[in-house]
């Protein structure tokens, strides 16, 4: 099926009537020009963690972790949540993407209850520390892939707070320039769950050209709910010589620290 505005896409998924999501060439990743880049798809199943949670009464996403079995096509895509255990503080869920009917990603996500809570004066650490550059302040930049086909690149809006682009460790800021879903606002953890994807290219210490550093998973802590609509990595990646490697984030948002990102990399030469 055709996006009905595949020319000129204005969201990555527009949700059907069969409760199955149709998939935009704004999704578009780096390595094939039929895949997806793994952040929207991500942050689509993030999307439906958060909807049961909430049934429970949990609104702070803590964990979620995905597990990715092979590329995702730009095709239709529906999402299977299931909730694993609920208890009085968290609760845990797990979800199955699928593409097409076959199933293409495994996740899990722990959600947890919110309650007020009074941080003691003069705890190490404290505050938490902000991002390496403010937005306001950073130059906008570009993904060295964009401009070849409509893509993840377009999806988002980037500016480096500190280094260069797929030059070794940066951090960059992230904004969604389209809705996720048609006629929704995302929230900021579907926000996060775009960006994060990311911390593996945006660190990249090999040139992409010469070389493919995807992952096969993805895995999100957050210690509290993200604020506004710009999210920031601050990223490296760390390779072995066994042709194994992992990117690591720092996650913020104007206000400072939420969060770690984790990533394990496939390296090979193209």
């Amino acid at each position: 099926m055709t996006h009905p505005n595949a020319a000129h896409p204005h969201c990555a998924y527009t949700a059907l009537a069969d409760g199955s999501f149709l998939s935009s060439g704004l999704t578009r990743g780096p390595w094939h020009p039929d895949h997806q880049h793994a952040g929207p798809p991500i942050a689509l199943v993030c999307r439906a963690f958060e909807a049961t949670a909430q049934e429970h009464g949990l609104t702070h996403l803590a964990r979620l972790t995905a597990n990715l079995l092979r590329p995702v096509p730009i095709s239709n895509l529906s999402v299977d949540v299931a909730t694993n255990y609920v208890g009085r503080n968290a609760g845990h869920f797990s979800a199955r993407l699928l593409a097409n009917g076959k199933e293409v990603g495994v996740f899990t996500a722990l959600a947890q209850r919110e309650n007020p809570f009074a941080l003691p004066d003069g705890l190490p650490g404290h505050p938490l520390s902000l991002a390496p550059g403010a937005v306001d302040t950073a130059p906008v930049v570009r993904f060295p892939f964009a401009g070849r086909h409509v893509g993840y690149s377009d999806l988002v809006e980037t500016r480096a707070a500190r280094g260069t682009m797929f030059g070794g460790p940066c951090a960059i800021w992230f904004r969604l320039n389209h809705p996720l879903v048609a006629g929704e606002a995302p929230s900021a953890y579907q926000r996060v769950a775009v960006a994060a994807d990311s911390g593996n290219g945006i660190s990249a210490i090999l040139d992409y050209q010469a070389y493919s550093f995807v992952n096969s998973d993805l895995t999100i802590n957050l210690l509290r709910q993200p604020v506004g609509e710009w999210i920031c990595l601050d990223a490296r990646t760390h390779l072995g010589s066994n042709g194994c490697g992992m990117a690591e984030s720092a996650l913020y948002d104007e206000q400072g620290l939420i969060g770690r990102a984790t990533q394990s990399l496939a390296v090979r030469s193209r």
